[in-house]
Formats: structure tokens, C-alpha cells, sequence
């Protein structure tokens, strides 16, 4: 009958578990303005969803195999994998809580009795051994177990989001270190034009020289003008080769073991169609630095519960059983048994620190809140910048594309007049040194472009799927 009423009660307590302290999780809501259109818009983009393997726009399968060796060795990412790991291995140990505790115990000793408390017959020196098992199991009356679970569940998916975050910039930084060097060895391949044309302008002015057409003063500001132009040269060499150095790094590779179809490339990446951006609503659903601040709030509110859980008592039900005998044979051939069975209730009765633990997690969660605020905002900041940024250097290109154009046409114009005499060779320099400036910039300009795009990628949250 004793037992009964004991199951009895413990089956009531156990029904009443279910209510948890502090407050429940309500998702914050984004402001209404954030989840439209995006208001930099250009005929340079669409409102098509965000491609998940955007990166395969630039149609370079060279570009894809490094992001995938990327994915799979960057160190970063294993950094990130291994925090995600540990997150989860948090999740399973607050779940473990939820379970009945066990400890087995054995143990033995040899000594003396003293002749009070030894028995007629028995040695005053002998063995004694002892075994037993206990359990014990926390009533969760007032959710602490649940909201640590519940705390640990946000933990880890605000890792998860993080690992993607490390994926999205990882895949980010991987293009555009390919596409560095592809810029690099295209503006290395301008200069080197810009000088061989400077070189036969060179050679030129010096047969008319020599024929009394043109003065030592010509040829010294040819000259002048085409080292100028060479010294350009190892300026881009060094770029290229810092941006294939850190392609490897990113690929997780030494220098020395890039893969040489890497540096072939010698043409700016380009996508051929508007870029899809979709909008503010899908912004804010892909980015994983919105998700992982949404997460730890989540995970933030529920602390609240498990400190708020500290102001009541603590309910364990628990039993033992175990056996003390001189042999292990005694023990398990029906030795003297022992048994308890009962519940403890264990309370801390410093109610002021609790308070203070309670107000201490919840500072934390109005930090959350701010946090993820904070990061829908940026989100959003970043976004229009690179769309308006983007928009800007196609608009530049083209003025550059223009003016190239134009340069290459005076240029050919100025060398046709200076063979017949019409202008002197200081006008036909500055023909050419307008030229090749205009060459330059556009080829820096192309480069501009390639990091433009790649920076609107990865504010848009890179498009990243798991598939």
C-alpha cells in the first residue's frame, strides 16, 4: 500500500511537469518595409529567386571544381563543422536530462571487526563486499530540463547557421580570388599591348629622327611614357599571384599545389543575363546571419526559464538496492538485500541570487533581440548598397567602354596626321598617352565589375542550399 500511494503521487507529479517557467518563444517580426521589393533596382537585375549555385553563372567549370574542392577543405569550414558538432553533442547531453540517471557501484575491503560487532562464529578479520544500483529521475515540475533543451536546441541551430554563413563567404572569397587573378592576368594582358603599342611608337619617332622629323625631346617622352606604362607590368603580376596564392589557402591547398588550369584564365568573369535577387522577404529567410541571431534569441529566452526554474524546489524520485556480503558469491546467491525508495526535494532558499541569475538572462535576451534587429538591418543595408554599387560600375563601364573608343579613334587619327606632317609629335603623344589610360581604366573597370557582382552574391546570402 506504501508503494502504491508513492507511485500514486509520483504519476501526479509527473503529470504537472509539463508546465514550464518564464516566458514562452515568440519569433520577432521583421518591420513590414523590409520584406518587398528592393528599392536599387536597374535593368542589371531581376526579380527572380536567387540562384543556389550562383556562382555557375559565370559558366567556368573551372571556377566550380575550386568551389567545390572549397566546400570540402577549406579550414574554415572544418572550424565551423567541428563548432556545429559540439553544439550538437550540447543538445544530445540536455536531452540526456530528460532520461532516469543509473549509477552501478561495487566495491571491497578486507579488515578487522571489531568483537562487539562481529558475529558468533566469524572471523575478526575478513573480506567484505558491497555492490548496489541506483536511479534517480528529476521531475521536471518546472521546466528546467525542458527549457535547457530547449536553450541547447537554439544553440545548435544558430551554429548550423553560422557554418553556413562560414560556406556563403568561403564560396564568396573563393570566386573572387579566381576572379582577381582572371582580372589580373587580363590587365596584365593591357598593359603589355599599351607597351608593345608604345614600343612601335618608340621605334617610329626614332626613324624620324634619324630623318630629321622629330627632335631627342620626342623620343625621351615616348620613352618616358612607355616605361611608365611597363611599370605597371609587375604591379599586376604580383596582384595575380597574390590572388592564385590565396585561392589556394581557400581551396585548402599550399601555393605550390594549386592546380594550374587555375591560372588560365586570362578574361574577366562575366554573367551574361540580369542577375536574380528576388526580394526582401526571401533576403531575410536566406541569410544565415538573421537565422542564427533569431536562434540564439530563442536559445536566450529559454535561460530564462531555466533560471527562473531555480526559485522553486527541485523534485528527484529515486531508489537504490544492494547487497554487502564477505564473497561476491554472497551477494548474488541471496545475500542480505537492501532497497530504498522515495523522493527528494532539494530547494535553494537564496532567492536574491536567483533574481539576480533571472535578470542576468534576461539582459541577455533583449541583447538577442537588439542583435537580431540589428542584423535584419544590416542585412537589408548591404544589400541596396551592393545592388546601387553593382548598378553604378555597369554604368561606369559603359562610360569607360565609351570613352576607350573614342581614345583608340583619336589615336589612330593623331599617328595618320603625324605622318603627313598636320601635328607635331607632342600631339600625337598625348593621343597616345590618353589611349592607353583609357585601356587601363576600362580593364580595372571590368575588374571592378566581377567584384561588384560577387559582393551583391554575398549580401543576397549567397543563395545557399544544402542540396
Amino acid at each position: 500500500m506504501k508503494l502504491a500511494r508513492f507511485l500514486t503521487v509520483s504519476l501526479s507529479a509527473l503529470a504537472l511537469s509539463a508546465c514550464a517557467a518564464g516566458p514562452d518563444y515568440v519569433s520577432p517580426i521583421a518591420p513590414p518595409t523590409s520584406s518587398g521589393p528592393f528599392i536599387s533596382q536597374s535593368p542589371a537585375v531581376s526579380a527572380a529567386p536567387v540562384a543556389a549555385d550562383w556562382w555557375k553563372l559565370y559558366n567556368d567549370p573551372v571556377l566550380d571544381g575550386l568551389v567545390q574542392d572549397a566546400l570540402a577543405a577549406n579550414t574554415d569550414i572544418r572550424v565551423a563543422v567541428a563548432r556545429l558538432a559540439k553544439a550538437r553533442a550540447a543538445l544530445s547531453g540536455a536531452k540526456s536530462d530528460r532520461l532516469p540517471q543509473g549509477n552501478v557501484s561495487a566495491g571491497a575491503t578486507y579488515g578487522r571487526v571489531p568483537v562487539a560487532q562481529r558475529a558468533p562464529g566469524a572471523p575478526q578479520e575478513d573480506w567484505s563486499v558491497d555492490a548496489g544500483l541506483s536511479v534517480s529521475y528529476e521531475v521536471d515540475l518546472f521546466g528546467r530540463v525542458s527549457r535547457g533543451v530547449e536553450a541547447a536546441r537554439g544553440d545548435a541551430a544558430a551554429a548550423e547557421a553560422d557554418a553556413d554563413a562560414v560556406r556563403i563567404a568561403v564560396i564568396a572569397d573563393t570566386t573572387r580570388a579566381y576572379a582577381d587573378a582572371s582580372s589580373g592576368a587580363a590587365q596584365l594582358a593591357v598593359a603589355r599591348h599599351i607597351v608593345g603599342l608604345l614600343d612601335q611608337l618608340l621605334d617610329l619617332t626614332k626613324r624620324r629622327h634619324d630623318a630629321g622629323l622629330a627632335t631627342q625631346l620626342d623620343i625621351a617622352r615616348v620613352a618616358s611614357l612607355r616605361d611608365q606604362r611597363a611599370a605597371d607590368i609587375p604591379l599586376f603580376e604580383a596582384q595575380r599571384q597574390a590572388a592564385l596564392f590565396r585561392l589556394a589557402t581557400l581551396i585548402g591547398r599550399t601555393p605550390a599545389d594549386l592546380p594550374e588550369i587555375a591560372a588560365k584564365r586570362s578574361v574577366n568573369l562575366e554573367i551574361a543575363q540580369a542577375i536574380p535577387v528576388g526580394d526582401g522577404a526571401a533576403l531575410l529567410a536566406r541569410r544565415p546571419d538573421i537565422r542564427a541571431a533569431e536562434r540564439r534569441l530563442a536559445a536566450d529566452t529559454a535561460r530564462i526559464g531555466v533560471a527562473t526554474a531555480d526559485l522553486y524546489p527541485k523534485i528527484t524520485l529515486g531508489g537504490s538496492a544492494g547487497s554487502t556480503g564477505p564473497n561476491i558469491g554472497d551477494i548474488f546467491g541471496g545475500g542480505p538485500l537492501r532497497w530504498l525508495l522515495g523522493p527528494l526535494i532539494s530547494w535553494n532558499p537564496n532567492v536574491s541570487a536567483t533574481r539576480a541569475r533571472i535578470a542576468g538572462a534576461e539582459a541577455d535576451s533583449q541583447a538577442a533581440l537588439a542583435t537580431f534587429d540589428g542584423a535584419v538591418l544590416n542585412a537589408l543595408q548591404e544589400t541596396e548598397t551592393a545592388l546601387s554599387t553593382y548598378a553604378r560600375a555597369l554604368d561606369r563601364r559603359q562610360a569607360l567602354s565609351s570613352a576607350r573608343d573614342f581614345a583608340e579613334q583619336a589615336q589612330k587619327i593623331a599617328r595618320a596626321q603625324q605622318r603627313e606632317g598636320a601635328i607635331d609629335a607632342l600631339q600625337l603623344l598625348d593621343a597616345e598617352r590618353t589611349f592607353s589610360d583609357a585601356q587601363a581604366a576600362l580593364a580595372l573597370q571590368d575588374a571592378q565589375v566581377s567584384g561588384a557582382q560577387i559582393d551583391l552574391f554575398r549580401a543576397l546570402g549567397g543563395g545557399w542550399s544544402k542540396s
